[in-house]
């Protein structure tokens, strides 16, 4: 049995169609406040399974019956790899939840290569409406105004981001909720390479954005695919004006910058009501998940919870 594709640390498959993946730190759900927040893990489809963790920003007896924006957040990793236990991504999520006085649900979609695409669009779709069926059950859902729904995620997340809003905006339950996508370091391709994908010394970057996207993709299905390319997401002339606002985050060092940098373009040239780019100079690709108590980590939960109260 041999390694037929391999992120090194991360993810191992075989030959045989067997997968092992290496998980680095992770923190467990606290219903105790912990830095200003609590968490705990739901379970939001428990067939398929789906689970999601909750955040909800601790705040004193005099606010007590405060309403919440919603954020739901699609972790990244090629669509193969990632956890809503990542140390990174539970200290950068809690801590984003009372900088934008939000709560947060985090989902935990089936990954591939043994769930490829269109899986994780499924799942990540299936916890909006988790949320509207458990509204009177959760108990931390009664502070959450639903009224007020964003999508963010990173990376491949950031890439389920757009496919999810596509669908939300076809269901009158959540036409009207959506609010605004934040994407953070968009994960998007194409047949055709980007300039920095073709410059000298990309060439490990290539290899492994390639290995992800045949891991992922349905089989016979190339970089074209619409989950892939966004230009060949279906998009109706009669929907864009009911697409919401978007704020796309790139990187000054990232490898896909380029892509992101497109996305927010394309958006744009199709008469978004409000397209905003930020750019992190001299930042990685998800640097604020390896950094997540980072200066420029807390500076992008400022430019989020701005935009998020801007509503």
């Amino acid at each position: 049995m041999s390694i037929v594709a391999e992120a090194p640390g991360y993810i191992q498959v075989f030959s045989n169609g067997s997968v092992k993946r290496f998980e680095p730190e992770i923190a467990t759900a606290s219903i105790e406040p912990c830095n200003g927040y609590k968490s705990k893990d739901v379970v939001i489809d428990p067939l398929k399974p789906i689970s999601g963790r909750l955040y909800l920003p601790d705040v004193p007896e005099s606010v007590v019956h405060q309403q919440f924006p919603v954020l739901v957040y699609f972790h990244g990793g090629g669509f193969c790899i990632g956890s809503t236990t990542w140390l990174g991504y539970h200290i950068f999520l809690g801590d984003l939840s009372v900088t934008s006085k939000s709560i947060i649900l985090s989902v935990d979609y089936r990954l591939a290569p043994e769930n490829k695409l269109p899986t994780a669009y499924e799942d990540c779709y299936s916890a909006l409406e988790w949320l509207i069926k458990n509204l009177e059950y959760e108990p931390w859902l009664k502070r959450a105004d639903l009224s007020r729904v964003f999508l963010s995620g990173d990376s491949a997340g950031g890439n389920i981001v757009h496919q999810v809003a596509i669908r939300a905006i076809r269901s009158e339950g959540f036409r009207e909720r959506l609010k605004g996508l934040l994407p953070i370091h968009p994960y998007f391709g194409s047949e055709k390479r980007t300039e920095l994908e073709m410059a000298n010394g990309s060439a490990g970057d290539v290899e492994m954005n390639d290995m992800f996207w045949r891991l992922s993709l349905p089989q016979g299905s190339n970089r074209d695919y619409f989950g892939c390319n966004f230009e060949n997401a279906e998009l109706s002339l009669d929907e864009q004006p009911q697409f919401p606002a978007v704020i796309v985050f790139v990187a000054g060092l990232d490898f896909l910058k380029e892509r992101g940098v497109t996305y927010a373009k394309f958006l744009k040239e199709r008469g978004l009501k409000r397209v905003e780019l930020v750019e992190a100079e001299g930042q990685v690709h998800v640097n604020h998940v390896f950094h997540p108590e980072s200066e420029a980590t807390r500076l992008l939960q400022k430019q989020m919870s701005d935009f998020i109260h801007s509503f």
